[in-house]
C-alpha cells in the first residue's frame, strides 16, 4: 500500500513539553498525550519518554501475546438500539454496532494516547489554527469506490450543517460561525443558530485535507474519534442518511442482521481489510474474527450477566456494581475495571420555571452531599462529583475548594426566590445505563427534604428517557466517558450547541473554555480552567454527585482485549480460543 506523501514535521511544542516532563512541569500520561496530538507517533512518545525518565517504556498495547486462532464468532451482550445516521449518534451502544464497518480518521487507545487511522499522519500550524492530515492511500468503500478527501470533506460539511442536528458541532466549535436563523425568540430578537464558517475545510489534493480554525484548539485528533465523527461515503445523503440503507464503509466487517432491541449481526466483507498490511496495535495486523454477535439483554442488567453466566455470550458491555461478586464467581470469567469519567447529572433546564431562577438553582444543589454517594452506589469505588462536570482523571481538572452542603443557605434562598414553604420538583430518570441513577436520585431526594424540597422521581423505560432527555425540565442524564474535560464542556455546555441539554448559555464561560483549549501548556491551562469550572459551579446549572468506574466481564477464551474507558469496541485484534 502507498503512503502518503509529505516529510515528517516535527511540532515545535514537542520541545517545550518535554522540557516540561524533564522538570516535573507535566506528568508522563499527560507528555504522551500531548506529543501524540502533536503529530508524534505513539511508539516515538513513549520511546521519547523513556530517555527523558531513564526508563524502558514501550507501547504498552504492542504487549507479546499468545498465537492468535483466525476464525470464530464474539458474542456480546449490549443493547442494540435504533440506529440510523452516525453523525447524530448519542449513544455508546449505537456506535460499537457499526463501528467496525464505518471508520474514524483517528483512535484514542485505553492509554488515552491517540493515533492515526484512515489518516495516516497529521500536523498542526505552530499556533494550532490549522490542522493537515494526510489520508492513507489504497483504502477502498465496500462499494469499490477509493477512500479519498472527498469524503472527509464531505463529513465534516455535514456534521457542521445545522439541519444535520450534530453534536459535533460543539467539538468543532471553533469552525464555526452564529448567524441569524430568521426566526425570533421570545423576546423579538433574531434567534441565532451555529454553521460551518467558509473555507474552515479545505481539500488540498485526493489525499489531504486542512482544517481552518477561528482560533487555536488542540484536542483536534482526539475529537475525531468522538462516537459521533465516523467517517460515512460521500454519498450517504444520496442514499437516505441511513447506515442500514447504505451499509457502506471502509472497515472489516459489515451489518448483515440488524433487529433493534434484539440483535446486530457483524460478517466479515468478502474483500481484503486495507489495515492487515499496518503494525498498529489496536487497527492493524490480520484480522481473526469471522464474526461479531451483539445480543440484546437490556441496559447493565443482572440479564447481560445471566447470559454470560450460562455461555449465551463470551462477554458483556458492561454489568452494574451489584453483580461483581457473582461475576467474579463464573468459572473462567475475567472482570475488567476501568477508571473512568463517566458520570450521571441531575441537570436542570435554566429557561424553564422555577430553574430559571438562579436561587432556586443554587438551593437545590446546596442540598447535595457528594461525599456520601461513592461509598452509597458504588461501594467506594467512586468519585466525589464537584457540580462542574470536569473530572479528576482529566488531564486539565483544577482542584477547586470543596464544596460543602448548606441546608440554611438553600432555605434562604427558596424563600428569597418566593418559595419560604419549600417547592415540589419531579426528576426523570430512565436508568439508561443501571439502576444506580434511580438511586442517587433516591438519595438526594433525602438531601432535598430538609430544605423543604419535596422530589418525586418519575422512573421511565430507557429508550423513552432517551427520547425527551433533551427536552425535560429537570432529568437525569447518563454522560459517557470523556477523555478530555474540554470535550465534555463544549459538547453539552457552550451556547447553542445541539447537545445543550440545560440549554445554558454564558459568553463568559463559552470565552473562558475556548482559552482553556487554546492552551497546550500544562499547569497553564489548569489555571484557566479554574475560571471554567467556577462559572458552571457557580451557576448551578447541574447536581453531579459522583463519578463513575466502569466493569465488564469477559471470558478468558477471548484474548488481546482491552477494555476502552468510554466502552469503545475495536475487535480488529480480538480473537477467541477454542
Amino acid at each position: 500500500m502507498a503512503r502518503a506523501t509529505g516529510a515528517r514535521r516535527i511540532h515545535p511544542l514537542v520541545r517545550r513539553m518535554k522540557e516540561q516532563l524533564a522538570t516535573g512541569g507535566c506528568d508522563r500520561r499527560e507528555f504522551l498525550r500531548t506529543v501524540a496530538l502533536l503529530g508524534v507517533s505513539a511508539p516515538a512518545a513513549y520511546a521519547m519518554a523513556g530517555r527523558i525518565l531513564g526508563e524502558n517504556l514501550v507501547d504498552p498495547l504492542q504487549a507479546a501475546q499468545d498465537t492468535p486462532r483466525k476464525g470464530g464468532i464474539l458474542r456480546v451482550s449490549m443493547p442494540v438500539p435504533e440506529i440510523k445516521d452516525p453523525a447524530t449518534f448519542d449513544w455508546t451502544e449505537k456506535s460499537n454496532c457499526v463501528r467496525h464497518m464505518i471508520e474514524y480518521l483517528t483512535y484514542t487507545g485505553p492509554d488515552n494516547v491517540t493515533r492515526p487511522y484512515l489518516a495516516e499522519r497529521w500536523e498542526a500550524s505552530d499556533d494550532l489554527t490549522q490542522w493537515t492530515f494526510y489520508l492513507r492511500r489504497g483504502i477502498r468503500w465496500h462499494n469499490g469506490d477509493s477512500f479519498n478527501a472527498d469524503d472527509v470533506v464531505f463529513n465534516f460539511t455535514r456534521w457542521l450543517d445545522p439541519a444535520t442536528g450534530s453534536s459535533n458541532q460543539g467539538l468543532f466549535a471553533a469552525m464555526t460561525e452564529e448567524y441569524e436563523t430568521g426566526e425570533k425568540n421570545e423576546d423579538g430578537s433574531p434567534k441565532m443558530g451555529k454553521r460551518m464558517r467558509a473555507g474552515a475545510v479545505e481539500k488540498l489534493d485526493d489525499y489531504t485535507v486542512r482544517l481552518n480554525l477561528s482560533r487555536p484548539v488542540l484536542s483536534i485528533p482526539e475529537n475525531l474519534f468522538n462516537y459521533p465523527t465516523a467517517i460515512v461515503h460521500r454519498d450517504f445523503d444520496r442514499n437516505g442518511a441511513d447506515v442500514l440503507a447504505f451499509r457502506v464503509g471502509t472497515g472489516p466487517y459489515t451489518i448483515a442482521e440488524f433487529a433493534v432491541g434484539e440483535k446486530c449481526i457483524l460478517e466479515r466483507v468478502d474483500q481484503p481489510y486495507w489495515g492487515e498490511e499496518l503494525d498498529d496495535p489496536f487497527i492493524g495486523g490480520p484480522i481473526y474474527l469471522d464474526e461479531i454477535h451483539y445480543y440484546d439483554h437490556g441496559p447493565a442488567s443482572a440479564a447481560q450477566l445471566a447470559a454470560f453466566a450460562s455461555g449465551q455470550v463470551d462477554m458483556t458491555f458492561e454489568i452494574g456494581k451489584d453483580s461483581l461478586q457473582m461475576a467474579q464467581s463464573v468459572p473462567g470469567a475475567v472482570l475488567y475495571e476501568v477508571t473512568t469519567a463517566r458520570t450521571g447529572v441531575m441537570r436542570m433546564q435554566v429557561d424553564r420555571k422555577p430553574f430559571d431562577d438562579l436561587r432556586v438553582r443554587r438551593a437545590i444543589q446546596l442540598c447535595c452531599d457528594a461525599k456520601v454517594y461513592p461509598e452509597l452506589v458504588y461501594l467506594g469505588r467512586g468519585t466525589v462529583g464537584e457540580h462542574h462536570h470536569v473530572s479528576p482523571i482529566h488531564p486539565e481538572y483544577f482542584p477547586l475548594p470543596p464544596f460543602e452542603p448548606n441546608v440554611e443557605e438553600a432555605r434562604s434562598l427558596l424563600a428569597e426566590a418566593g418559595y419560604p414553604d419549600g417547592l415540589e420538583l419531579t426528576i426523570d430518570v430512565g436508568n439508561t445505563n443501571g439502576p444506580w441513577q434511580q438511586q442517587v436520585c433516591e438519595i438526594f431526594r433525602e438531601q432535598l427534604a430538609p430544605a423543604g424540597i419535596r422530589l418525586n422521581i418519575n422512573v421511565m423505560p430507557a429508550p423513552q428517557y432517551w427520547e425527551i432527555w433533551d427536552k425535560t425540565p429537570f432529568g437525569m442524564t447518563a454522560w459517557t466517558h470523556r477523555p478530555l474535560g474540554t470535550m465534555v464542556l463544549s459538547l453539552g455546555y457552550r451556547c447553542g450547541v445541539p447537545w445543550n441539554e440545560t440549554h445554558y448559555c454564558n459568553k463568559a464561560f463559552d470565552e473562558a473554555l475556548d482559552a482553556a483549549e487554546s492552551t497546550v501548556d500544562v499547569a497553564e491551562r489548569r489555571k484557566l480552567m479554574e475560571k471554567v469550572e467556577r462559572i458552571l459551579q457557580q451557576d448551578a446549572v447541574i447536581v453531579q454527585p459522583l463519578w463513575q468506574p466502569s466493569f465488564t466481564v469477559a471470558a478468558e477464551k477471548v484474548k488481546n482485549f482491552h477494555a476502552h474507558p468510554t466502552q469503545y469496541h475495536l475487535f480488529h485484534r480480538v480473537w477467541v480460543d477454542a
